[in-house]
């Protein structure tokens, strides 16, 4: 090797060997295994950040563990695996960990030993180290310490236990995940449990299994070792209806203690609750070990929150004294949302009612009318409700739409049917009289001015310099309260050529379309157009209309 690469090696380990002397030491950890046995180690923290990065090596050669998952000995993200474990893995191990401007280190010192026979009733400390206790009167547990990275997949199903070399099959024993649950625990239960499972990674199978030591004591004096729940603490979580949720339950208790840490739902484990739709399910277990404790955690899943969760009381328990629930509940409504809604409905409604008064305020006056205004006479002084303005045709011309307009549908309608008195000029005046006279005085007797608007072909038109249209306008114009109902005989195409007054007229009141026709049938007030003139008639509120025809009108 030349001086160059010799060099490049030296930078490139030196800052390890110097970061090294520099870290802080935060876990010691001894380990002894038996040998041909699959084996993992984790060296995370619960104080350390995400973007911590580890990095195993074997003392005292400064190079990392592989990390090619076809090793035998290799590293995956923070653990380091035996598969399997030999005679030489045997020594001393560092997990270098980079946390930021911070650097950790978790030193392990494994044994490899070779396998032990049965021996019955044994109560001495095994090897590799697990001793458990179950307490004497209570339900208790037993955990099968098979810690993997997700790249193992440990079939649960294949979970077997022995208990003095022979396989438990009583029923005080239920297996449950990584757990044998042992209820009503007598001084009997003491002795060497073994637990087998299969394991399979990156397609390799394998067989592991676990020894426990296990010894008895009575529950008085446990009281000092209770587990504390620190999560959750008897509270409400927000979920929506529909959605997934998992919550964990965190667990402080002693090292490889055997307290039972598991969900229930009405004293009933998750798992068994929800046994056929496993729309709740409870997670692996996962525990971090301090030097004087360990914290568990232990999930619950929920694949789809239903109605019925919510207000239903998910229990996790810690041994068989300490137990913390939570509550699920909707998520509080959003008062902007409400608010929002609000206004819109609001607006609607205020625009649904413009909308229904504009297209209905004919339809409610005269409602309003009929219901409400009084039937006794005007104190106005009026005589007549209207004076009917239309245009004459000459002599020799045969009776149009306006005399049928004027002479009959006006008089069937507004005077038969609706109870109004109308003065129409040719039909109510007395003979002798001076026709000015006649149109000054009765005009100041009404209080609507009708005018009858027809197209030039009709072969006449108003306004042709005749003194009772020129009455009539004018005191339409200028007498105080007098409104003039303009009523178009055909459609009027254009107001040009009329003259300004009447231009002025139907800007302020604007015109009532008629289109009705004598072979029709007779006319009737309900009837579109006979209700736009009746809501510009003068407010009333009429009796029964009388079957007896009206007549003229004397003065």
């Amino acid at each position: 090797m030349g001086a160059p690469s010799l060099l490049l090696c030296l930078s490139a380990v030196l800052p390890l060997l110097l970061r090294a002397d520099e870290c802080q030491n935060i876990r010691s950890l001894t380990e002894a295994q038996p040998a041909k046995q699959p084996f993992a180690i984790d060296c995370t923290s619960p104080l350390l950040t995400a973007a911590a990065r580890a990095t195993w090596y074997r003392h005292p050669s400064e190079a990392p563990v592989s990390t090619d998952r076809q090793a035998r000995v290799h590293q995956e993200q923070s653990w380091i695996l035996f598969l399997p474990l030999a005679w030489g893995d045997s020594g001393t191990y560092r997990c270098l960990i980079n946390d930021t401007d911070e650097c950790h280190q978790v030193h392990v010192n494994l044994t490899v030993f070779g396998k032990y026979g049965c021996r019955r009733n044994s109560q001495r400390i095994l090897p590799d180290g697990h001793e458990q206790i179950l307490h004497v009167g209570g339900d208790d547990s037993l955990s099968c310490h098979l810690n993997f990275p997700e790249s193992c997949v440990l079939d649960l199903n294949s979970v077997k236990w022995y208990k003095d070399c022979k396989e438990i099959k009583e029923k005080r024993f239920e297996k449950w995940g990584k757990r044998l649950l042992v209820n009503n625990v007598s001084a009997e239960d003491r002795g060497s449990y073994a637990c087998k499972a299969n394991l399979t990674h990156a397609g390799r199978q394998f067989t592991v299994s676990r020894r426990i030591a296990v010894n008895v004591t009575e529950t008085v004096g446990y009281a000092g070792r209770f587990p504390k729940i620190t999560y959750p603490i008897n509270d409400t979580i927000e979920a929506q209806l529909g959605s997934s949720l998992t919550v964990n339950c965190t667990i402080t208790d002693s090292r490889d203690n055997t307290n039972l840490r598991c969900w229930r739902v009405n004293s009933t484990l998750v798992d068994h609750y929800y046994s056929e739709s496993k729309r709740v399910q409870e997670g692996n277990e996962t525990c971090v070990v301090f030097q004087e404790h360990a914290v568990y955690t232990v999930s619950i899943t929920f694949l789809e929150v239903k109605m019925e969760d919510y207000g239903f009381p998910f229990t996790c328990h810690a041994g068989f004294m300490s137990a913390a629930h939570f509550l699920l509940r909707p998520p509080a409504p959003d008062g902007r949302v409400y608010l929002m809604g609000g206004l819109l409905a609001v607006v609607g409604a205020a625009a649904l009612v413009l909308c229904a008064s504009r297209r209905f305020r004919i339809d409610i006056a005269l409602w309003y009318r009929s219901a409400f205004i009084s039937t006794s006479p005007s104190a106005d002084g009026k005589l007549y409700d209207a004076y009917v303005l239309y245009p004459k045709p000459p002599q020799d011309r045969q009776r149009s739409a306006v005399d049928t307009l004027v002479l009959r549908a006006l008089p069937e309608v507004l005077e038969r049917q609706c109870g109004y008195k109308l003065f129409i000029f040719g039909r109510d005046e007395f003979p002798g009289q001076a026709v000015a006279n006649v149109i000054d005085e009765n005009i100041k007797l009404c209080r609507r001015l009708i005018i009858i608007l027809a197209p030039e072909p009709l072969g006449f038109d108003l306004l042709k310099n005749m003194s009772e249209e020129q009455i009539a306008i004018y005191n339409a114009l200028i007498q105080d309260g007098m409104k003039a109902i303009l009523i178009e005989v055909e459609k009027v195409r254009s107001y040009a050529s009329m003259p300004v007054s009447i231009q002025y007229l139907r800007q302020k009141h604007g015109s009532v379309q008629w289109s009705g026709d004598a072979a029709a049938g007779a006319p009737c007030a309900k009837a579109r157009f006979w209700k736009k003139v009746r809501y510009r008639m003068p407010p009333k509120r009429f009796p029964p209309p009388s079957t007896a025809s009206s007549g003229a009108h004397a003065l």
